[in-house]
């Protein structure tokens, strides 16, 4: 399934639903919905986060740890080839009409997918609101997403005590998807998951932590308090925290960052970064992983520059996804236990309703930048309008956005033949221009 998570988070969510509630009917809609939920409440990467939770729903915490990794391993093989043929040949012109051609293609990927979740989940006009006003929120005023989040949840606490009709939405069933009485998820099976106690819960923690810690505690003793990589490993364990809303709401801090303090990236390099992980399979925060790389790979120490990449690029994709399954196996059986409780029911239905809007969000502004080179930002009264240059319009990306979306809209044309069909182009472009 990795394989296929292409198109950020939104497509990666949808490509699980499809597979574990419609195709295979591993679990029943309210419980995907529950455990997405709760995964866009965390800080940290919610698509990989939610197949460690289904993982561990599925399998207990060997599932979880297994689900969680796959779903990292193709895009961090990906990315760690990438990085090593970007840092090596640069910007090569082949390389250039690939990132343009998938890039236009994960327009439609993401299109599609909004407009998947949306539908599960706005099923009334409040909930639309909802979602809107999300929508304007963030994309407008740029308010904080846990502010957003945290509005939603008490808008959903308030309307379901009053209109519970209107916000008790996760507990309805969609037409495609198997009741909660036909999940594997009964009887006995609870017992493998684990009572939540506070006894469970701090053992937990404290074996998290030290996977998270320990190998920090190993690069001091080995290199010293001035290594690059104690740098790579402190900068992106605070960015593991502050990650809320996916790889966007952060990408401002780790530019700013990784250009201005750290001077690891050279301006605008962060945007070839992130080119990588919009077009290769995995969580989107594996950008994380490129300028991981590229500090050490610049300041190699003792060590070869490649061999200092690759450390470097090792050492951020650890303490950047080691958090996301502490989070997980440390709440996810207490959000199980209050399963079905109308008061979290109504606040995380409400709270679906305005991720809707969030990731409609980032559909846009990934299409904004990716299919014109020069946008202006204009701002006034605490909020900002983001004006594209006409002239400045990529047709090339433009056409390939056009017919990627007819072919899946349309005709029903698998992601990943679009997507290779839109690099294929992207290539043949460049090289015969």
């Amino acid at each position: 399934m990795a394989l296929n998570s292409f198109g950020g988070p939104s497509g990666q969510i949808a490509v699980m639903h499809d597979e574990i509630v419609v195709r295979r009917r591993w679990v029943g809609e309210r419980r995907f919905l529950h455990a997405l939920n709760y995964c866009m409440l965390l800080p940290g990467p919610e698509a990989q986060q939610l197949a460690t939770y289904l993982g561990w729903l599925l399998r207990g915490p060997a599932g979880g740890l297994f689900a969680g990794s796959l779903f990292i391993l193709p895009g961090f093989v990906s990315i760690m080839a990438l990085s090593i043929m970007f840092a090596a040949y640069g910007e090569l012109t082949w390389v250039s009409g690939l990132f343009t051609g998938i890039s236009a293609a994960v327009i439609a990927v993401v299109a599609h997918a909004v407009l998947r979740i949306g539908r599960r989940v706005i099923k009334n006009r409040v909930m639309l609101a909802v979602s809107v006003l999300a929508f304007v929120a963030i994309f407008v005023f740029e308010l904080p997403f846990p502010l957003v989040v945290a509005l939603a949840a008490i808008t959903g606490v308030i309307g379901g005590r009053t209109r519970p009709e209107l916000f008790n939405l996760i507990q309805g069933h969609d037409e495609t998807a198997v009741s909660d009485d036909d999940d594997v998820l009964v009887g006995d099976q609870d017992i493998m998951l684990g009572r939540p106690s506070w006894s469970r819960s701090l053992r937990v923690l404290a074996v998290g932590l030290g996977f998270w810690f320990l190998p920090i505690v190993g690069i001091i003793v080995v290199s010293g308090r001035s290594s690059i990589f104690l740098d790579v490993a402190q900068f992106f364990s605070t960015a593991a925290i502050l990650t809320f809303g996916g790889a966007y709401s952060v990408l401002a801090y780790i530019s700013q960052e990784a250009v201005t303090t750290f001077g690891w990236l050279e301006p605008g390099e962060m945007i070839s970064g992130l080119g990588m992980a919009e077009t290769t399979p995995g969580p989107l925060i594996q950008v994380v992983q490129f300028v991981g790389f590229m500090g050490p790979y610049r300041a190699p120490g003792s060590l070869s520059p490649l061999q200092a990449g690759i450390w470097g690029a090792v050492i951020a994709t650890w303490v950047t996804f080691v958090p996301s399954f502490l989070w997980i196996f440390l709440g996810a059986p207490f959000i199980e236990h209050l399963r079905g409780r109308p008061s979290l029911t109504a606040a995380l239905s409400t709270i679906t309703a305005a991720v809707v809007g969030v990731v409609g969000n980032l559909a846009v502004w990934f299409t904004l930048f990716t299919l014109f080179e020069d946008v202006t930002e204009h701002r006034r009264y605490g909020a900002v309008v983001y004006q594209p240059a006409v002239s400045s319009i990529n047709w090339v990306a433009t056409a390939m956005a056009a017919a990627s979306a007819v072919a899946i809209f349309r005709f029903g044309v698998s992601t990943l033949r679009v997507i290779a069909a839109c690099a294929a182009g992207g290539i043949a472009y460049q090289l015969l221009r």
